[in-house]
């Protein structure tokens, strides 16, 4: 057995032998500069790969085979076929070093460019976001509706013409009780503005003091330098044009709204599986079910205030009737839309009503401020309770704040959708955010 042992041995060592002798005689022929390998290495390599009792000879081939890389006969042709032709365009330099100070700046500078020309592009778009934004929140406000006459058998289409129609002769009705007062008033104001003029002229205070100090006088030359003036009426008509232009462009958003807001009914549900669709599969059903509860506490939120605010219309409208306050039903449709603002609509409304009735009779306004402010305290102990009752209930201090910054950002509008964004934010604080943080 030890003599077999030392026989292996023996041929092993022949065989390393012979390869140093081939890599040798191999390295002088081809005059190469790279250094001899490791004889270890050599060692570890021949011991590894060759397979005992192979000849001598083969272990130079081994060697040759891994020192030269193996080439396909197709890349040899390519290789030599481009070493005879030269590039007709110069040879491809170097890539660009993305660590250099030019191409991260330059690479910033586009982004920030980027960046900038987007902001300017939304900020364009303003008042498109602002219509938008409008048709969602009517379209979350009247789907309830949409849904329980679905829910009584009635297909979808035939529920959205049917609520559209309602909601469209609600605005019908409301513009039918406030353009005629509103013409008739501006008329009768129009035709008495003489007689309004001559009675203060006849007023003996103000004959007194034309006499020392000659306003009237004064005022007439004013007012014809005025008509003279070819800027000043320049400006007139601007702002006439302004104006009008002003007028056009409410009714054209009007519209605007309401065909999105018919669009938003009918496709609702398609809208709603195309935003689910790109949500991962494992959680979908977690965003559907907050996302459908967020909608559900929007829509009813804006339901309950619309009632709430129709309400407190009437009321007012019953009670300026009672106590003989001029422009009853013009200034009940102001105090309820007014009251769709939350927290200082109706206070609004109310001092509205009050410095109305103070030009026609003081005592009129102190029944008016008495009268809201008992209705005030009934509203928010009794009515809007009772109303809101499967809405999300919101704390007062988070109510403020939302109110002040939607009000400050998107003006009324912004105050109207605060109270439902901030109910829907509670819920993603409630479900989300404070289960994650536990398992932390």
């Amino acid at each position: 057995m030890l003599d077999r042992l030392r026989a292996f041995r023996e041929r092993q060592r022949e065989r390393v032998a012979a390869t140093r002798r081939s890599a040798a005689s191999w390295a002088e022929e081809t005059r190469s500069d790279e250094p001899p390998e490791d004889d270890q290495l050599t060692h570890d390599l021949l011991s590894d790969t060759l397979p005992l009792g192979a000849p001598a000879a083969d272990s130079s081939d081994f060697v040759d085979s891994t020192r030269r890389p193996a080439v396909s006969p197709s890349a040899a042709s390519a290789s030599a076929g481009r070493e005879g032709t030269s590039r007709p365009f110069g040879q491809v330099g170097r890539p660009l070093n993305r660590q250099s100070p030019f191409y991260v700046g330059f690479v910033g500078a586009i982004g920030v460019l980027a960046a900038y020309a987007l902001w300017q592009a939304v900020a364009s778009l303003g008042t498109v976001i602002t219509l938008l934004t409008v048709a969602f929140f009517l379209t979350l406000a009247l789907n309830p509706l949409v849904e329980f006459l679905v829910r009584r058998g009635l297909r979808r289409g035939g529920a959205v013409t049917a609520v559209f129609a309602l909601a469209v002769a609600v605005f019908v009705l409301l513009g039918i009780v406030v353009v005629p007062p509103v013409t008739q008033q501006a008329a009768d104001l129009a035709r008495n503005a003489p007689g309004y003029l001559d009675n203060l002229l006849q007023n003996p205070r103000i004959q007194d003091i034309d006499q020392h100090y000659h306003v009237i006088d004064k005022v007439q030359e004013e007012i014809n330098k005025r008509l003279t003036d070819s800027q000043f009426m320049s400006e007139v008509a601007g702002g006439v044009l302004g104006a009008g232009r002003i007028i056009a462009s409410g009714i054209f958003s009007t519209l605007t709204v309401l065909v999105l807001t018919l669009y938003f009914l009918s496709s609702l549900p398609t809208l709603k599986q195309a935003a689910y669709a790109v949500v991962p599969a494992s959680r979908r059903p977690r965003v559907i079910s907050l996302s459908e509860e967020i909608m559900r506490r929007v829509g009813s939120y804006a339901i309950g205030q619309v009632v709430v605010a129709g309400v407190n219309a009437c009321f007012s409208w019953v009670m300026m009737t009672i106590v003989g306050i001029p422009y009853a039903a013009v200034l009940a449709v102001a105090v309820g839309f007014l009251g769709l603002v939350p927290m200082v609509g109706a206070t609004l409304g109310a001092v509205l009503v009050a410095v109305v009735a103070l030009f026609d009779d003081p005592t009129k306004a102190v029944i008016a401020l008495v009268y809201f402010i008992i209705y005030q305290q009934t509203e928010n102990y009794l009515v809007a309770p009772r109303i809101m009752q499967r809405t999300v209930s919101v704390p007062g201090s988070v109510t403020i704040v939302a109110a002040l910054i939607g009000g400050t950002l998107l003006g009324a509008l912004g105050a109207l959708l605060a109270i439902p964004a901030a109910a829907g934010l509670l819920l993603l604080y409630d479900e989300v955010l404070v289960p994650r943080m536990r398992r932390v």
